[in-house]
Protein backbone atom coordinates (compact mmCIF):
# COMPACT_ATOMS: atom_id res chain seq x y z
CA UNK A 1 0.00 0.00 0.00
CA UNK A 2 0.92 3.25 -0.85
CA UNK A 3 2.35 5.88 1.90
CA UNK A 4 0.38 9.13 1.61
CA UNK A 5 1.80 10.22 4.97
CA UNK A 6 3.56 13.51 3.05
CA UNK A 7 0.08 14.01 1.54
CA UNK A 8 -1.75 13.70 4.90
CA UNK A 9 0.84 16.74 6.25
CA UNK A 10 0.18 18.89 2.99
CA UNK A 11 -3.90 18.53 3.93
CA UNK A 12 -2.96 19.24 7.62
CA UNK A 13 -1.68 22.37 6.39
CA UNK A 14 -4.65 23.48 3.73
CA UNK A 15 -6.96 26.33 3.59
CA UNK A 16 -9.52 25.03 4.57
CA UNK A 17 -8.28 23.48 8.07
CA UNK A 18 -6.43 26.67 8.79
CA UNK A 19 -6.83 30.42 7.22
CA UNK A 20 -10.87 29.48 6.03
CA UNK A 21 -11.49 27.56 8.98
CA UNK A 22 -13.62 30.62 10.47
CA UNK A 23 -15.09 31.53 7.70
CA UNK A 24 -16.73 27.78 7.60
CA UNK A 25 -17.43 27.46 10.89
CA UNK A 26 -19.22 30.82 11.00
CA UNK A 27 -20.97 30.14 7.76
CA UNK A 28 -22.00 26.81 8.89
CA UNK A 29 -23.23 28.30 12.54
CA UNK A 30 -25.23 30.64 10.42
CA UNK A 31 -24.05 33.88 12.28
CA UNK A 32 -22.28 35.04 8.52
CA UNK A 33 -22.64 34.45 4.70
CA UNK A 34 -26.62 33.98 4.79
CA UNK A 35 -28.59 35.04 1.95
CA UNK A 36 -30.95 38.00 2.25
CA UNK A 37 -33.65 35.44 1.17
CA UNK A 38 -33.28 31.56 0.61
CA UNK A 39 -32.71 30.05 -2.54
CA UNK A 40 -35.30 28.13 -3.81
CA UNK A 41 -35.58 24.89 -6.56
CA UNK A 42 -36.38 26.33 -10.12
CA UNK A 43 -39.45 23.78 -10.48
CA UNK A 44 -39.65 24.79 -14.53
CA UNK A 45 -36.05 23.15 -15.12
CA UNK A 46 -36.65 19.93 -14.03
CA UNK A 47 -40.06 19.03 -15.54
CA UNK A 48 -42.44 16.41 -13.70
CA UNK A 49 -41.05 13.59 -12.53
CA UNK A 50 -42.75 12.12 -8.93
CA UNK A 51 -39.54 11.01 -7.45
CA UNK A 52 -37.89 14.31 -8.45
CA UNK A 53 -40.31 16.54 -6.46
CA UNK A 54 -40.71 14.00 -3.26
CA UNK A 55 -36.62 14.82 -3.36
CA UNK A 56 -37.26 18.11 -3.45
CA UNK A 57 -39.92 18.79 -0.84
CA UNK A 58 -37.84 16.60 1.74
CA UNK A 59 -34.27 18.69 0.66
CA UNK A 60 -35.86 21.97 1.43
CA UNK A 61 -36.67 20.43 5.01
CA UNK A 62 -33.76 19.50 5.88
CA UNK A 63 -31.44 22.19 4.64
CA UNK A 64 -28.67 23.77 6.99
CA UNK A 65 -26.82 27.38 7.09
CA UNK A 66 -24.35 26.43 4.69
CA UNK A 67 -26.44 24.94 2.35
CA UNK A 68 -28.60 28.34 1.91
CA UNK A 69 -24.84 30.23 1.63
CA UNK A 70 -23.98 27.64 -1.07
CA UNK A 71 -27.18 27.08 -3.23
CA UNK A 72 -27.13 30.86 -3.21
CA UNK A 73 -23.28 31.45 -4.51
CA UNK A 74 -23.32 29.08 -7.15
CA UNK A 75 -25.83 29.43 -9.94
CA UNK A 76 -28.22 26.43 -10.18
CA UNK A 77 -26.38 24.51 -8.70
CA UNK A 78 -29.20 23.71 -5.93
CA UNK A 79 -30.91 22.34 -9.28
CA UNK A 80 -27.88 20.23 -9.92
CA UNK A 81 -27.75 18.88 -6.40
CA UNK A 82 -31.41 17.61 -7.02
CA UNK A 83 -30.74 16.47 -10.24
CA UNK A 84 -27.78 13.75 -8.38
CA UNK A 85 -29.78 13.21 -5.82
CA UNK A 86 -32.62 11.75 -8.00
CA UNK A 87 -30.49 10.21 -10.16
CA UNK A 88 -28.61 8.67 -7.24
CA UNK A 89 -31.97 7.30 -5.82
CA UNK A 90 -32.76 5.95 -9.69
CA UNK A 91 -29.29 4.24 -9.64
CA UNK A 92 -29.72 2.18 -6.34
CA UNK A 93 -33.32 1.02 -7.83
CA UNK A 94 -31.96 -1.53 -9.85
CA UNK A 95 -28.79 -2.52 -7.72
CA UNK A 96 -28.85 -6.43 -6.17
CA UNK A 97 -27.90 -4.95 -3.01
CA UNK A 98 -27.43 -1.97 -0.74
CA UNK A 99 -25.80 1.14 -2.35
CA UNK A 100 -23.11 2.83 -0.48
CA UNK A 101 -22.88 6.20 -1.05
CA UNK A 102 -19.99 8.73 0.48
CA UNK A 103 -20.57 12.53 0.24
CA UNK A 104 -17.32 13.93 1.01
CA UNK A 105 -17.36 17.09 2.73
CA UNK A 106 -20.46 18.47 1.40
CA UNK A 107 -21.19 20.64 4.79
CA UNK A 108 -24.49 19.41 6.29
CA UNK A 109 -24.57 16.56 3.95
CA UNK A 110 -28.32 17.45 3.39
CA UNK A 111 -27.99 15.25 -0.25
CA UNK A 112 -26.78 12.15 1.32
CA UNK A 113 -29.24 12.29 4.14
CA UNK A 114 -32.29 13.01 2.20
CA UNK A 115 -31.28 9.84 -0.15
CA UNK A 116 -30.89 7.90 2.31
CA UNK A 117 -33.86 8.83 4.40
CA UNK A 118 -35.57 8.36 0.48
CA UNK A 119 -34.53 5.05 0.06
CA UNK A 120 -35.32 3.60 3.37
CA UNK A 121 -32.69 0.86 3.33
CA UNK A 122 -31.52 0.51 -0.35
CA UNK A 123 -28.78 3.33 0.60
CA UNK A 124 -26.07 3.63 3.34
CA UNK A 125 -24.43 6.87 3.21
CA UNK A 126 -21.60 8.46 4.80
CA UNK A 127 -21.19 12.39 4.60
CA UNK A 128 -18.06 14.05 6.43
CA UNK A 129 -16.74 17.57 7.39
CA UNK A 130 -14.59 19.10 9.64
CA UNK A 131 -16.93 21.68 11.21
CA UNK A 132 -18.71 20.35 14.34
CA UNK A 133 -21.58 23.34 13.23
CA UNK A 134 -22.12 21.14 10.05
CA UNK A 135 -22.70 17.64 12.42
CA UNK A 136 -25.56 20.12 14.79
CA UNK A 137 -27.34 20.81 11.73
CA UNK A 138 -27.11 16.91 10.30
CA UNK A 139 -28.70 16.10 13.81
CA UNK A 140 -31.05 18.82 13.89
CA UNK A 141 -33.45 16.62 12.48
CA UNK A 142 -32.88 13.07 14.17
CA UNK A 143 -29.95 10.06 13.95
CA UNK A 144 -31.62 8.79 10.53
CA UNK A 145 -30.81 5.02 10.31
CA UNK A 146 -29.09 4.75 7.10
CA UNK A 147 -26.97 8.06 7.34
CA UNK A 148 -23.95 8.43 9.01
CA UNK A 149 -21.91 11.77 9.65
CA UNK A 150 -17.93 11.44 10.34
CA UNK A 151 -17.17 14.31 11.89
CA UNK A 152 -13.58 15.39 10.36
CA UNK A 153 -11.72 16.24 7.27
CA UNK A 154 -12.29 13.47 4.33
CA UNK A 155 -8.08 12.87 4.84
CA UNK A 156 -8.64 11.30 8.04
CA UNK A 157 -10.92 8.93 6.70
CA UNK A 158 -8.77 5.84 6.31
CA UNK A 159 -9.34 2.23 6.17
CA UNK A 160 -8.32 1.32 9.83
CA UNK A 161 -10.54 3.75 10.90
CA UNK A 162 -13.77 2.49 8.85
CA UNK A 163 -13.02 -1.00 9.96
CA UNK A 164 -12.55 -0.40 13.69
CA UNK A 165 -15.24 2.27 14.24
CA UNK A 166 -18.80 0.37 14.77
CA UNK A 167 -21.00 3.02 13.00
CA UNK A 168 -18.05 3.26 9.64
CA UNK A 169 -17.57 -0.59 9.63
CA UNK A 170 -20.50 -1.10 7.23
CA UNK A 171 -19.09 1.03 4.66
CA UNK A 172 -15.28 -0.85 4.61
CA UNK A 173 -16.22 -2.82 1.84
CA UNK A 174 -15.97 0.25 0.16
CA UNK A 175 -18.47 2.64 -1.83
CA UNK A 176 -20.13 2.53 -5.09
CA UNK A 177 -20.64 6.03 -5.73
CA UNK A 178 -18.15 9.03 -3.90
CA UNK A 179 -19.11 12.45 -4.19
CA UNK A 180 -16.39 15.34 -4.05
CA UNK A 181 -18.94 18.42 -3.84
CA UNK A 182 -16.07 21.50 -3.99
CA UNK A 183 -13.48 20.21 -1.20
CA UNK A 184 -10.37 19.23 -2.61
CA UNK A 185 -10.55 22.81 -4.17
CA UNK A 186 -10.25 24.28 -0.27
CA UNK A 187 -7.23 21.82 -0.06
CA UNK A 188 -4.48 22.18 -2.76
CA UNK A 189 -4.04 21.78 -6.22
CA UNK A 190 -2.80 18.20 -5.35
CA UNK A 191 -5.58 16.64 -7.35
CA UNK A 192 -3.43 13.48 -8.03
CA UNK A 193 -2.63 12.58 -4.68
CA UNK A 194 -6.27 13.49 -3.85
CA UNK A 195 -8.14 11.48 -6.10
CA UNK A 196 -5.85 8.02 -5.34
CA UNK A 197 -6.25 8.45 -1.73
CA UNK A 198 -9.98 8.88 -2.13
CA UNK A 199 -10.51 6.03 -4.45
CA UNK A 200 -8.97 3.44 -1.97
CA UNK A 201 -12.45 3.72 -0.66
CA UNK A 202 -14.27 3.02 -3.65
CA UNK A 203 -15.15 -0.02 -5.36
CA UNK A 204 -13.72 -1.19 -8.37
CA UNK A 205 -16.59 -0.82 -10.60
CA UNK A 206 -17.98 2.24 -8.65
CA UNK A 207 -18.74 5.82 -10.19
CA UNK A 208 -16.79 9.10 -8.65
CA UNK A 209 -18.43 12.25 -9.13
CA UNK A 210 -16.59 15.76 -8.96
CA UNK A 211 -18.16 19.03 -8.49
CA UNK A 212 -15.44 21.99 -9.15
CA UNK A 213 -14.59 25.27 -10.12
CA UNK A 214 -11.91 24.90 -12.38
CA UNK A 215 -9.57 27.70 -13.08
CA UNK A 216 -9.00 28.84 -17.19
CA UNK A 217 -5.91 29.67 -19.33
CA UNK A 218 -8.41 32.30 -20.25
CA UNK A 219 -7.74 34.66 -17.42
CA UNK A 220 -10.08 37.37 -19.17
CA UNK A 221 -12.55 34.61 -19.90
CA UNK A 222 -12.47 32.70 -16.49
CA UNK A 223 -13.13 36.52 -15.08
CA UNK A 224 -15.74 37.06 -17.02
CA UNK A 225 -18.11 34.04 -16.23
CA UNK A 226 -17.22 35.08 -12.52
CA UNK A 227 -18.64 38.85 -13.19
CA UNK A 228 -21.74 37.00 -14.50
CA UNK A 229 -22.05 34.98 -11.68
CA UNK A 230 -21.35 37.37 -9.48
CA UNK A 231 -24.03 40.38 -10.90
CA UNK A 232 -26.21 37.89 -12.89
CA UNK A 233 -27.16 35.56 -9.71
CA UNK A 234 -25.33 36.12 -6.37
CA UNK A 235 -26.91 39.73 -6.43
CA UNK A 236 -30.30 38.53 -6.00
CA UNK A 237 -29.18 36.87 -2.71
CA UNK A 238 -26.44 38.69 -1.01
CA UNK A 239 -25.85 42.23 -0.69
CA UNK A 240 -22.63 43.82 -3.07
CA UNK A 241 -20.59 44.45 0.33
CA UNK A 242 -20.82 40.77 1.25
CA UNK A 243 -20.01 39.66 -2.17
CA UNK A 244 -17.06 42.22 -2.74
CA UNK A 245 -15.78 40.77 1.17
CA UNK A 246 -16.03 37.33 0.19
CA UNK A 247 -13.76 37.55 -2.86
CA UNK A 248 -11.30 38.68 -0.77
CA UNK A 249 -11.47 36.55 2.26
CA UNK A 250 -11.90 33.42 0.68
CA UNK A 251 -11.95 33.09 -2.93
CA UNK A 252 -8.74 34.87 -4.01
CA UNK A 253 -7.09 31.73 -1.17
CA UNK A 254 -9.07 28.99 -2.93
CA UNK A 255 -8.32 30.34 -6.61
CA UNK A 256 -4.58 28.71 -5.75
CA UNK A 257 -5.74 26.03 -5.06
CA UNK A 258 -8.07 25.53 -8.67
CA UNK A 259 -6.57 23.57 -11.63
CA UNK A 260 -7.60 23.87 -14.89
CA UNK A 261 -10.07 21.10 -16.54
CA UNK A 262 -7.47 19.49 -18.58
CA UNK A 263 -5.48 19.23 -15.64
CA UNK A 264 -8.14 17.67 -13.64
CA UNK A 265 -8.49 15.30 -16.76
CA UNK A 266 -4.88 13.99 -16.28
CA UNK A 267 -5.24 13.20 -12.77
CA UNK A 268 -8.55 11.52 -13.17
CA UNK A 269 -6.73 9.18 -15.62
CA UNK A 270 -4.57 8.17 -13.56
CA UNK A 271 -6.80 6.36 -11.77
CA UNK A 272 -10.30 5.90 -14.28
CA UNK A 273 -10.41 4.86 -17.52
CA UNK A 274 -14.13 7.05 -18.32
CA UNK A 275 -14.96 10.13 -17.52
CA UNK A 276 -17.77 12.35 -18.68
CA UNK A 277 -18.52 16.30 -17.97
CA UNK A 278 -22.64 15.83 -17.04
CA UNK A 279 -23.11 19.51 -16.07
CA UNK A 280 -21.17 23.22 -16.54
CA UNK A 281 -22.45 26.42 -14.35
CA UNK A 282 -19.50 29.08 -15.76
CA UNK A 283 -16.14 27.94 -14.04
CA UNK A 284 -17.91 25.19 -12.69
CA UNK A 285 -18.25 21.41 -14.21
CA UNK A 286 -19.62 18.20 -12.81
CA UNK A 287 -17.25 15.44 -13.71
CA UNK A 288 -18.34 11.67 -13.70
CA UNK A 289 -15.42 9.19 -13.44
CA UNK A 290 -15.52 5.12 -13.34
CA UNK A 291 -13.57 2.60 -15.10
CA UNK A 292 -17.04 0.38 -15.51
CA UNK A 293 -18.40 2.53 -18.84
CA UNK A 294 -21.83 0.36 -18.24
CA UNK A 295 -22.11 2.15 -14.51
CA UNK A 296 -21.65 5.34 -16.13
CA UNK A 297 -24.22 4.74 -18.90
CA UNK A 298 -26.63 3.38 -16.42
CA UNK A 299 -26.38 6.31 -14.39
CA UNK A 300 -26.35 9.02 -17.14
CA UNK A 301 -29.58 7.03 -18.47
CA UNK A 302 -31.30 8.14 -14.86
CA UNK A 303 -29.92 11.38 -15.15
CA UNK A 304 -32.52 14.32 -16.06
CA UNK A 305 -31.02 17.07 -18.52
CA UNK A 306 -29.27 19.99 -16.78
CA UNK A 307 -31.63 22.15 -15.18
CA UNK A 308 -29.50 25.62 -16.18
CA UNK A 309 -30.42 28.85 -18.30
CA UNK A 310 -28.25 28.56 -21.29
CA UNK A 311 -26.64 31.38 -21.07
CA UNK A 312 -24.47 30.15 -18.73
CA UNK A 313 -23.44 26.83 -20.20
CA UNK A 314 -20.05 26.90 -22.09
CA UNK A 315 -20.00 23.71 -23.01
CA UNK A 316 -21.85 20.30 -25.25
CA UNK A 317 -22.94 18.19 -22.36
CA UNK A 318 -22.93 16.02 -21.63
CA UNK A 319 -19.07 15.38 -23.09
CA UNK A 320 -16.22 13.10 -22.63
CA UNK A 321 -13.10 15.06 -21.05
Amino acid sequence: MRDFSSFFEECERAPRLNELASFFAATAAGQSGYPVKQPQVDRRLLGEDRLLEVFIRLHEQRRGPFDQHYHASIPYRLEEECRLGHAILRYAEDMPGTLNLYSLGTAEGTMARTISELAEGRVESLSCSPNVENHHSFMAYGDPPHATFFLGPFHHLRGDLLRSRADLAKFSSGFDIILEDTTFQMYSPNRSDQIEFVSQHLKNDGLFIFVEKFKSPDVDEYQRRELQKDHGFKARFFEPTDITAKKTTVLTVMNQSEVTLAEMTLAVNHCFQHCFATWNSGNFYTLLASNSLPNIERFMAGLIGPAIPGEYVYADIPCRT
